[in-house]
């Protein structure tokens, strides 16, 4: 049932924002700079996604305004946009490269297929490792006429313990009651939304010069998808000398990785390859944000875990997401925004009809966007106070943040259109050339009074650059 009086304005937003200032424990009056205009509902869905993520990306600017304050001793204001904030929450949708939009998969079989019960499991395959467990464990090739009649076969819990137990990612596709009742949801609800966690000791360390609240910083992105991507494409926006690292043989994410991937660099480095992982280790002594999303613990082997890098760069900012939180009995699982949303009565829907996701990629976003400003937040403590800090957030505690906000009755949001109008959409996008063409995409979101969101450098094909990193001005 929907909740009443749902509150999709600025008021919500301001609100949620200031839950925010007060996780980060900064004063309640940093809030009084930022202005966020507009509302919802925006797209036809019953979440009430506009002001939370009008919430975390005025957050990210916030967190920007004040790096400059500790910078410069000026304060500028900060300006977000609803509608631009809700067109932020599906940035990728928006990508076009020579004015087209990249070609579907026809191969692809993502998605969901129908239980022995009529329920329904969504299967995630987008990654050829992935969609190999997955049919490894149903038995049968990676064509959806041999795959849906095998899920058909199976019931959903069953079926989802055998998939996760593999290694592979799905969902079974739960009601938000069914939701509620399990342990990790608990486990969810208790967590922190974001936490900054100081994890050892460090001298206080100032800011790079430049003419940016990040100018100098140096990122490793180690992420992949989008949330993770999106945070390093944040801290991009605010100058951030961002290093995006891959691997040569990983699936990347097609077209989506160049909309994550503007103002990054890119290289390929193999942990696996002893003298790559000495680059890496050497890339790790001067840089100040490492961020990541394998699953918790997963690079502790690697001696990348935060305790190890805290103490081979003291001060260092260590950013990390994970599916399901970093507690929990699915704290290992593999989980992306499509199969939280499967679990998590996001996409559910009455009588057993076929499920549908969100028109927006929420927690994926919503994520990304609070783990940036987390590390901003983070490199302020360390300017004042010294320190290394870790910064974790995990996409079901975005759900779980965006079902805070309520939900709307049909009859608000089944009538809107899909899109924005072409009017408000144009001016919404920007253009720039890649080495694979001319990008079409979104702008920044976050507007600064002072010191512009941008990118100062054009998206790039994985693997582009050498492991280094530039120069500083």
């Amino acid at each position: 049932m929907a909740d009443t009086k749902v509150d999709a304005g600025p008021r919500a937003a301001n609100s949620s924002l200031a839950r925010l200032v007060a996780l980060a424990g900064l004063p309640a009056a940093a809030a009084d700079s930022v202005e966020i205009v507009g509302g919802g509902p925006v797209f036809p869905t019953r979440y009430n996604i506009v002001p939370p993520g009008a919430a975390v990306i005025a957050a990210t600017g916030l967190a920007a305004a004040d790096l400059w304050k500790l910078k410069t001793g000026r304060q500028q204001r900060v300006r977000v946009s609803g509608h631009a904030a809700a067109a932020a929450l599906r940035s990728s949708r928006y990508l076009k490269i020579n004015g087209e939009k990249p070609a579907e998969d026809p191969e692809k079989i993502t998605g969901f297929y129908p239980l022995r019960d009529g329920r329904w499991m969504y299967l995630h395959c987008n990654f050829f490792n992935l969609r190999d467990r997955n049919v490894g464990v149903l038995g049968v090739p990676a064509k959806r006429d041999a795959v849906t009649p095998a899920v058909a076969k199976w019931d959903g819990i069953e079926l989802e313990n055998a998939i996760f137990a593999a290694g592979g990612a799905c969902g079974f596709v739960r009601s938000e009651e069914e939701w509620r009742a399990l342990p990790q949801m608990q486990t969810v609800a208790r967590l922190p939304l974001l936490e900054i966690i100081k994890i050892g000791e460090a001298p206080p360390r100032p800011l790079p010069d430049g003419d940016r609240p990040l100018s100098g910083v140096r990122v490793l992105d180690l992420t992949r998808v989008l949330a993770g991507p999106t945070c390093a494409r944040t801290l991009a926006e605010h100058g951030a000398d961002v290093l995006r690292v891959t691997r040569e043989d990983l699936a990347d994410m097609g077209m989506t990785d160049f909309d994550t991937g503007i103002g990054k660099l890119c290289t390929h480095i193999d942990l696996r390859n002893p003298a790559e992982a000495e680059t890496m280790r050497g890339l790790i002594r001067t840089c100040d944000v490492f961020s990541q999303s394998y699953r918790p613990g997963a690079l502790a082997h690697h001696g990348l875990s935060p305790e190890a890098l805290a103490e081979q760069r003291p001060g260092i900012v260590y950013v990390t997401l994970s599916a399901w939180g970093h507690e929990g009995v699915w704290r290992e699982r593999r989980g992306y925004d499509t199969v939280v949303q499967s679990a998590n009565g996001m996409a559910y829907r009455p009588n057993n009809a076929r499920p549908a996701f969100l028109p927006v990629s929420a927690q994926d976003y919503v994520a990304g966007y609070l783990l940036a400003y987390g590390a901003m937040v983070a490199l302020g403590r360390r300017v004042r106070e010294g320190g290394s800090w870790l910064v974790r957030a995990s996409l079901a505690g975005a759900g779980h943040f965006i079902r805070q906000h309520g939900l709307f009755d049909p009859a608000e949001y089944e009538n809107l259109p899909a899109e924005l109008s072409a009017d408000e959409l144009q001016s919404l996008l920007m253009q720039h050339d890649s080495p694979i063409g001319r990008l079409t995409h979104l702008a920044p979101v976050v507007q600064m009074s002072e010191t512009p969101a941008r990118w100062a450098r054009p998206a790039v094909p994985r693997g582009f650059n050498q492991p280094v990193w530039p120069e500083r001005e």
